[in-house]
């Protein structure tokens, strides 16, 4: 497996004689062979900025860095793969930090690139190459002339044409899980927020934050066009938005007015679910799906990176439970890196965190950010590192009902919300 590079016009290279490595944590891996899949449809390469590649030297056996002006290259999959690890590399400039995505280790061989990853979901519906730019942009234009004092299509017009925003595009081909924004503000402060960070952070947020409170009748308008197929979902929380659940209200009376009108199709919120009580409040009201985003089940770990604002992880869990045992089909928005979350403190934490809150779904997502920021902010290692592929066997042998996947699924029919 041949190492991969990129020159410094970008230009993509394999070495022909350098093997490529990956990385866990911090440390510069051998990469194994059941643990490479070919690269996935819609997959990007990336050059990353300021680095160097870090291969290994046949001639010496030796880990080294490959000579000459050259920078390391990383993959961006598409969602449905689980990256194994990330790309091994040294950084030129300490103080640069990589933008906000999600890297994955690439190399060449047999005649084609190879990532470090496993298929975890179905990928199809969640490819870009099966949204039609073209359809999205009529979409657009017909349900904002439809509703032209909503601000909400106005808002996630953007999102779709301008960031192609997948699940903003189903809301505009009405198909599948479609978003519904509602939140300006946030009781958390992730440290790799998508949206929103500081002036001192040193990151650039790739979206921007929606800045008005919708009123009821606007999201009830969105909602109504998105429920119209059994299987349809719409979704509160989106990487435009803060915490959904803060704007409680407004979630609740919009469920319950379009209850009123239709039983089809899915409500969704993603949410760190940290006020419990406004949790309560939308599982009360009718709310279908429940997807949780957390980086750990273990507090200092949580703490370090969400910065929650008066709530804990215990917040969360008894959240996750209450919906649980009213029905809601609950899951788990899990941010993964390669040799933190496949810890053993974190996967015993995590197993139990599962059992005891009745858990249905564990979403594997590629943590974007800068991996030096995040090893920084975050606690030591204490037990041994599995690695990812082991930690995935682990969770499907010790929670044999909790479905392993990538994203967002309609329950089986025999664990679906009865309705009253």
């Amino acid at each position: 497996m041949n190492l991969v590079y990129a020159d410094a016009k970008g230009q993509v290279f394999d070495h022909p004689s350098w093997i490529g490595l990956g990385r866990s944590g911090d440390m510069v891996v051998e990469l194994m062979e059941d643990e490479l899949i070919p690269l996935p449809e819609g997959a990007t390469l990336v050059g990353l900025p300021n680095t160097r590649p870090i291969g290994l030297d046949p001639r010496t056996g030796q880990m080294a860095v490959l000579p000459g002006d050259v920078q390391a290259v990383g993959a961006l999959l598409p969602q449905g793969y689980t990256r194994l690890n990330i790309p091994s590399y040294m950084k030129t400039d300490k103080n640069e930090k990589f933008p906000l995505f999600g890297y994955t280790a690439v190399v060449w061989k047999d005649g084609q690139f190879y990532v470090a990853a496993e298929a975890t979901d179905d990928p199809e519906r969640w490819n870009p190459l099966n949204c039609d730019r073209r359809a999205v942009a009529k979409g657009v234009e017909q349900l904002t002339s439809r509703y032209p004092d909503n601000r909400l299509y106005k808002h996630l017009s953007n999102c779709a044409l301008g960031y192609e925003c997948l699940t903003s595009s189903n809301t505009f081909l009405q198909r599948w899980e479609g978003a519904v924004p509602v939140s300006y503000s946030c009781n958390a402060g992730c440290y790799g927020c998508i949206s929103e960070q500081p002036d001192d952070s040193g990151f650039v947020a790739p979206q921007t934050r929606m800045n008005f409170r919708p009123t009821v009748e606007e999201v009830v308008q969105v909602m109504m066009e998105q429920l119209v197929t059994p299987d349809a979902i719409i979704s509160f929380g989106q990487g435009c938005e803060g915490e959904p659940s803060t704007q409680a209200k407004i979630i609740i009376e919009a469920i319950k007015e379009v209850r009123r009108r239709t039983s089809m199709g899915y409500i969704n919120i993603n949410t760190n679910a940290g006020l419990s009580d406004h949790i309560r409040g939308i599982v009360d009201a009718g709310l279908d799906l429940m997807r949780v985003s957390t980086i750990s089940a273990l507090d200092d770990h949580y703490n370090a990176y969400y910065k929650p604002r008066a709530y804990t992880l215990a917040n969360v869990e008894k959240s996750l439970t209450y919906a649980s045992k009213q029905g809601v089909y609950t899951s788990i928005n899990y941010l993964i890196f390669p040799g933190v979350t496949d810890r053993e403190e974190e996967i015993e934490a995590m197993i139990g965190f599962a059992k005891r809150t009745g858990l249905r779904m564990i979403q594997m997502r590629n943590l974007n950010i800068d991996p030096e920021s995040y090893l920084e902010l975050i606690p030591k290692a204490q037990g041994e590192i599995y690695g990812m592929k082991q930690m995935l066997e682990i969770y499907r042998e010790e929670l044999p009902d909790v479905v392993i996947g990538s994203y967002t699924h309609v329950p089986p029919h025999e664990l679906r919300r009865v309705r009253s």
